[in-house]
């Protein structure tokens, strides 16, 4: 006996196969069988008549490292079909922390992944895993191991080159957040303190991986017009290593690098491809990016942390140098000059005195200051001591079809979960806006294409052997949903909208949606490699 039968469904399994019908049955949480099953006894039983039968999405890099503790988290998720994600993205995940540079890395995380709750431990990855564990799930939360934090408890924000302790330690940091089940590493380049390393040095910080086929995800030293080179980088460095890497949210920024730098960027994965190294990419379906806005700054001035450039910003002379950096600099990630300050919208402040700046761009609000807009900038990163998030217009959606096309790709969202102010629509709606704007609408990916890169493909990326495939024995993850009444509600004036069109979803062969709405069941897991 089935514990669910979903009855009558086209079967879309994960894998870029073309669509089926059959029945699929569900017992004990793992798929138990697909076929003509009408005739089996069942407890419920589902009709999906007219709907794709799918793996529940997985989204392997989100920012929800502290979000996962707030009540109610994973209902966003699960309206737009994710039952299993992934945090402890770009080099900046919560954990390890517990050396005295305690202070400065929770203060750097926090416009990112919100405020950490106080009565937990989080000095480790294990005792993170444990805390969580404890909180009910309404979906699957992994975890990988950021460099960046791991280089923070070695040596702080303001060592450029580390001394052979710094070096042990971050090793030790490494191997003890992988034996507690990090899912991989993840890199930020384009961020303090990863972006110190050179490429010798960070070969070196990453030796522990050597052969050992777990895999790197990297947010690249550069995604703007340094970007092409900034992947030869990493081609490099899994060439040193013989480990999989995967470039986290791939894009070239600024028009001057649209439909010209993406192209280059896959053809020069396919080659390395041929050449036996393991690469891959994702992307996030949306033209803007988010993220803090002191990174709009040259990277070498969040030596010290946030505290230190707070501090710095105060100085006449800090600041000059600053502006003439920015006005001039191509040699790190110039979202300044890039884009430009108009496409450069304030997204969080949590300071009551400054959140009237929350949705206006920075150039917006300097001509409403009737200041220059690196004054402005430099004023309300003082005032909220740095704590403030961006919305950013970044890059050409031909790009993005150049990428959601190519076989080794995958969808992510990139999500942010900064406690107060406006989050990215992405949050509420990049599996949605996917199937809705790329497949129904452009027509850009099949159906099948596009499940496979929520799917299939993310799960192999991470090793993740039970999911991501409709298959017998495999978790009971699974969604159900007519794809002409898929829907973003989330836009960029009013994120804060559920997605629509999920008519069920399944995690660990539970509904957690049924008949469009959340039947407020807990039965998700906590992962471990």
């Amino acid at each position: 006996m089935f514990d669910y039968l979903i009855l009558n469904g086209q079967v879309i399994d994960g894998t870029g196969s073309l669509a089926y019908r059959a029945d699929v049955g569900v017992a004990n949480g793992r798929i138990a069988a697909i076929g003509e099953l009408k005739t089996a006894p069942a407890g419920t039983v589902i009709d999906a008549a007219g709907k794709y039968v799918t793996p529940g999405f997985i989204d392997i890099h989100r920012h929800a490292d502290a979000a996962v503790f707030r009540p109610g988290f994973g209902e966003l998720e699960l309206k737009q079909g994710l039952t299993t994600i992934v945090n402890g993205n770009c080099g900046l995940s919560v954990t390890p922390c517990r050396s005295t540079y305690q202070k400065e890395i929770r203060a750097y995380l926090t416009p990112i992944t919100g405020a950490l709750p106080g009565d937990k431990d989080f000095s480790s990855l294990e005792a993170y895993l444990k805390a969580a564990e404890e909180e009910p799930r309404r979906i699957n939360t992994a975890m990988l191991t950021g460099s960046g934090t791991i280089r923070a408890c070695a040596a702080g924000f303001g060592v450029p080159k580390l001394d052979r302790a710094q070096l042990g330690m971050v090793h030790k940091l490494l191997e003890q957040e992988l034996a507690a089940g990090a899912m991989g590493v993840s890199l930020g380049l384009g961020y303090a303190p990863d972006c110190f390393y050179s490429t010798a040095e960070l070969i070196e910080a990453l030796r522990p991986l050597t052969n050992s086929g777990i895999p790197i995800t990297v947010h690249m030293r550069q995604e703007g017009s340094g970007v092409v080179e900034a992947l030869k980088e990493m081609i490099t460095v899994a060439k040193a290593l013989h480990t999989p890497v995967e470039i986290s949210h791939l894009k070239s920024i600024g028009r001057a690098n649209w439909r010209r730098c993406t192209p280059e960027m896959l053809r020069l994965m396919e080659q390395a491809r041929q050449e036996g190294v393991s690469i891959a990419c994702d992307a996030y379906p949306y033209t803007a990016g988010s993220t803090q806005l002191v990174h709009v700054l040259p990277p070498e001035c969040q030596q010290g942390g946030l505290e230190a450039l707070t501090g710095n910003l105060a100085d006449a002379s800090f600041r000059e140098m600053l502006k003439k950096r920015m006005l001039t600099g191509s040699d790190f990630e110039n979202i300044s000059l890039l884009v430009g300050f108009e496409n450069i919208v304030v997204s969080s402040v949590p300071l009551d005195g400054l959140r009237q700046y929350e949705g206006r761009s920075i150039a917006s609000i300097a001509d409403a200051q009737g200041k220059d807009p690196f004054t402005c900038l430099f004023d309300l990163l003082q005032a909220a001591h740095c704590d403030v998030t961006m919305i950013d217009f970044i890059t050409d959606e031909a790009d993005i079809d150049a990428i959601l096309q190519d076989a080794h790709s995958c969808v992510i969202s990139d999500s942010t979960y900064p406690t107060t102010g406006m989050l990215h629509p992405r949050v509420y709606g990049t599996f949605t806006t996917l199937l809705e704007h790329f497949v129904r609408e452009k027509r850009v990916l099949s159906v099948e294409a596009a499940v496979q890169k929520c799917t299939g493909r993310p799960a192999a990326v991470m090793g993740l052997h039970k999911k991501g495939v409709l298959a017998p024995g495999m978790d009971a993850d699974v969604n159900v949903f007519d794809l002409a009444r898929i829907h973003t509600n989330a836009t960029y004036r009013q994120p804060a909208q559920v997605s629509s069109g999920m008519d069920a979803v399944l995690v660990n062969g539970k509904p957690a949606i049924l008949d469009g709405d959340l039947t407020g069941i807990t039965n998700g897991t906590v992962l471990r490699r």
